[in-house]
């Protein structure tokens, strides 16, 4: 597959370009002999479009087997690249939607942006030989359970933002930051017991024992004793304590459904994880399944990328660079890729740097040099992407003392022994 990506192709060969849509997907076809061959259709994203399309191929001929080049543009191409790679198992090549703009620029359209000529970028960048193939179904289905979860854990974050609000408009100052006293962990025992006394109680402040009958888990009684006496500190409730409580009632039951949403959803990337070539990952101190999945689910399938600088590129976290002539800079990052894949990325070099000792041990010589916390995270992110790349690469388990060793052998990062 990997001489589809790298090579120009031949005049004579049939270019297939699909701009992706909600309702219909814009297709052009050339070749480089013929031009453009009839005009470009609008065909619909069901079954009848794909059959459609299916019989322009073959109505065009065109030496060997087409190539088709798809933007890929958030999950609106899944379903059509996933039909079309079964129909026509290895012609397919994805481009992001960043490729094509650069393209179109160079065709001299860059502030004009149509469907037509999006597809005339992705013919010309299918024409160089660029591109790469789409992931397998089992990381597809990986991507789609991240960034579902993703997605989850916004909405939970909102949702707890809005349940200290409410609980501390109920019981004012209750929901405090650490700064005026022990903080309420909304999302532990005694953050849940809380809650569920100030709805059941209207705010009123209730006895210990109630807290405890209340908590999900383990509660101590020191732990009931104290928030009982700081709620009986506070100032009354509002008078519409009542209509609060019921509103707070509705938030919390949404908040525990999305903790079982997401619960679920680990369940799934858990099974998911572990049928791909990720799984290695979870080998890294600090890194569980959760931030190797987000990480594997856009770095897979490796192959694709020729070295672990390609792929540190890819996340956006590379400087951007400047060169003209003698004149050489270097800026901030990039932000080329998604920002998912960043993140995922600095999560797994914030991971290493809690609970690896040698990424621990860098991190202090960066931050002795002057770094930011942020600056430094950045900086050992580019070296925990070369040891995921490794890892990734020889499917070998994370070992801290060989890690260690090389990293005072020779090459003097550590990663070499893995890549060897």
């Amino acid at each position: 597959m990997r001489h589809l990506v790298s090579r120009e192709l031949p005049a004579e060969t049939l270019v297939v370009a699909i701009d992706c849509g909600k309702v219909a997907n814009r297709v052009m076809l050339a070749t480089g002999e013929r031009g453009v061959i009839g005009e470009p259709v609008s065909l619909p994203i069901l079954r009848a479009g794909v059959d459609e399309l299916q019989r322009l191929v073959g109505a065009a001929g065109g030496k060997g087997h087409p190539v088709i080049a798809v933007e890929a543009t958030g999950s609106l191409h899944h379903a059509w690249v996933a039909e079309l790679e079964r129909r026509f198992a290895g012609s397919l090549r994805l481009f992001a939607p960043s490729e094509t703009q650069a393209a179109r620029a160079g065709l001299g359209s860059r502030r004009t942006k149509t469907d037509d000529r999006d597809c005339a970028a992705l013919i010309t960048l299918a024409r160089q030989g660029l591109g790469r193939p789409p992931e397998g179904e089992t990381v597809a289905a990986m991507l789609g359970a991240v960034r579902h979860r993703r997605a989850l854990v916004e909405t939970r974050k909102s949702a707890q933002q809005r349940l200290h609000d409410q609980l501390n408009a109920l019981c004012p100052g209750l929901s405090a930051p650490s700064g005026h006293g022990r903080a309420l962990k909304l999302e532990d025992t005694s953050g849940q017991a809380v809650l569920a006394c100030a709805v059941a109680f209207a705010g009123r402040a209730p006895a210990p024992r109630s807290l405890i009958a209340r908590a999900p888990g383990r509660f101590t009684k020191a732990n009931a004793h104290y928030w009982s006496a700081r709620w009986k500190a506070l100032l009354p409730p509002p008078p519409d304590a009542g209509l609060r409580a019921e509103r707070l009632r509705g938030d919390l039951e949404r908040w525990r459904s999305l903790q079982r949403d997401i619960a679920a959803v680990d369940e799934q990337i858990a099974v998911l994880l572990a049928a791909t070539a990720g799984e290695v990952l979870t080998s890294l101190p600090g890194v569980a399944q959760t931030r190797a999945a987000a990480f594997a689910a856009h770095a897979l399938p490796v192959e694709r990328f020729s070295s672990a600088d390609r792929l540190y590129s890819a996340t956006g976290l590379a400087p951007a660079t400047y060169e003209s002539a003698t004149l050489r800079r270097r800026g901030r990052i990039s932000r080329a890729g998604l920002a998912e894949f960043r993140d995922a990325l600095m999560g797994i070099a914030w991971g290493l740097s809690q609970s690896c000792a040698a990424f621990r041990f860098r991190d202090r010589q960066l931050r002795e040099r002057g770094m930011a916390p942020i600056q430094a995270r950045v900086a050992l992110a580019r070296h925990a992407c070369r040891l995921c790349f490794a890892l990734l690469q020889t499917q070998e388990p994370f070992d801290e003392e060989r890690y260690v060793r090389m990293r005072h052998g020779a090459s003097g990062d550590g990663v070499s022994g893995y890549a060897a």
